[in-house]
C-alpha cells in the first residue's frame, strides 16, 4: 500500500529484464478496496457498487476486501460479513476476490474464513498474529492450521510495519510445502527481502507472489512478481494495469512514463504520518471523483477542507476529474 518511497528514472532504466515465470492463479493488479461508509457501521452501498464498477471497468484483475486499505481492524463483525456478500453478488465471480481473515484470535480467523466460502469468493488472506506476537515456529503451527482448516486458498500477508513482525523466508519455506497456501502478498518495502521471497517462490510454480507497493511493482514484476495489491488502483485502476502490462512485457519506456504519473499520489497519500493517512488520501479522492463517500471508520478523521483542495487539484491535473470541479470544496452527495 505505501507509496512514500519513490522510484526515478534512473532505477526504472537500471531495472532488469524479468526472467521467473510462473503459472500462478493470482496475477497482475488486485485492487485493495476501500470500505465505502456512510455513518458508523452502515455500508454505503451504492458508493461500493460504483466502487466496484470503477475497478471492473479499469481491467484490475482481482479485488481484495478487508485489508489495510479496506480499514478491516476497525470494521465490526457483522460489518465485514455484509460487505463481502454484497461485493461478492455485484462481482458475481468475473474477478477473484480474495477476503482479509486477519484477527487477533485464530479462532475468528478461522470461523469468518468458514463464512466467507458461503459467499462465493476465491481465497482468503491472512497476516502474521498481531498484539501478541509469535516466534516463527508458533507462526508456522498457525500457518499449518489455516492449511488445514481453512476450506479456501490461504494468502500470507507480510506486513511487518502494523503486525510487528515477518514471515520470515525459512518459515515461508515450510508454508510453501503445504497444498493449501498458496502465496504471499508483501508489504515490508524490502526489495532484498521480496528477491529473496521470489527466488523461493520459484520451487513452486504454482504460488503467486505479489508486492503491496505501486512504487515498487515495475521492479517486482522484473525480479518474479505477479503482480501487485496496490492501494492507488481505488483512484486510477487503467494506471496501475497498464503499469503491470508494461513491466511484464519489459517495456522500460513505458514504465518510466508511468512511473512519473504514479510518482503523483505522492499528494494524495501525505496527509497523516501512519497508514490511515493514507486511506484517508484515497477515500477523499474517491469522493471527488463522485464514486463514494470520504468517511473513515471511526475514530479516524477525514479530510478537512484545505487538505480536500490538494487532493482537489491534483486529481484535476491527472485528468481523474474535471477541472470544472475545482473549486468546489464540499463533500460530494452520493
Amino acid at each position: 500500500m505505501s507509496i512514500h518511497k519513490l522510484v526515478s528514472h534512473e532505477a526504472v532504466s537500471n531495472l532488469p529484464h524479468r526472467t521467473h515465470i510462473r503459472k500462478s492463479a493470482y496475477r497482475g493488479i488486485v485492487t485493495p478496496l476501500v470500505t465505502p461508509l456512510r455513518d458508523r457501521d452502515a455500508l454505503d452501498y451504492a458508493g461500493l457498487e460504483r466502487l466496484i464498477d470503477h475497478q471492473l471497468s479499469g481491467g484490475v484483475h482481482g479485488l481484495f476486501l478487508l485489508g489495510t486499505t479496506g480499514e478491516a481492524s476497525a470494521l465490526s463483525a457483522a460489518m465485514k460479513r455484509e460487505l463481502i456478500r454484497t461485493a461478492a453478488r455485484q462481482v458475481n465471480r468475473r474477478v477473484p476476490i480474495l477476503v482479509g481473515v486477519s484477527d487477533t484470535s485464530i479462532v475468528e480467523s478461522v470461523r469468518l474464513a468458514r463464512d466467507v466460502a458461503e459467499y462465493g469468493v476465491d481465497a482468503v488472506v491472512v497476516t502474521t498474529p498481531y498484539y501478541l506476537p509469535l516466534n516463527q515456529a508458533e507462526l508456522a503451527d498457525y500457518v499449518s492450521l489455516f492449511d488445514r482448516e481453512s476450506p479456501l486458498p490461504v494468502f500470507l500477508y507480510n506486513m511487518p510495519r502494523l503486525a510487528k513482525h515477518w514471515f520470515e523466508l525459512e518459515t515461508l519455506r515450510e508454508a510453501m510445502q503445504l497444498k493449501n497456501i498458496v502465496g504471499v502478498k508483501d508489504s515490508s518495502d524490502d526489495m532484498d527481502y521480496f528477491k529473496k521471497l521470489c527466488d523461493l517462490a520459484a520451487e513452486r510454480t504454482d504460488w503467486s507472489i505479489l508486492v503491496g507497493s505501486e512504487t515498487h511493482l515495475a521492479h517486482a514484476v522484473a525480479i518474479g512478481a505477479d503482480g501487485g495489491i496496490t492501494g492507488a488502483a481505488n483512484v486510477a485502476p487503467r494506471l496501475l494495469v497498464e503499469l503491470y502490462n508494461s513491466a511484464a512485457n519489459d517495456n522500460k519506456p513505458r514504465v518510466a512514463e508511468l512511473q512519473t504519473e504514479i510518482q503523483r499520489f505522492k499528494h494524495i497519500y501525505q496527509f497523516g504520518e501512519h497508514a490511515a493517512g493514507t486511506i484517508r488520501g484515497l477515500k477523499c479522492a474517491l469522493e471527488l471523483m463522485g464514486i463514494c463517500s470520504a468517511r473513515m471508520a471511526d475514530p479516524h478523521r477525514m479530510c478537512d477542507d484545505s487538505q480536500r483542495r490538494t487532493i482537489e487539484l491534483q486529481l484535476s491535473e491527472m485528468g481523474l476529474i474535471g477541472t470544472e470541479s475545482h473549486n468546489n470544496t464540499q463533500p460530494a452527495t452520493l
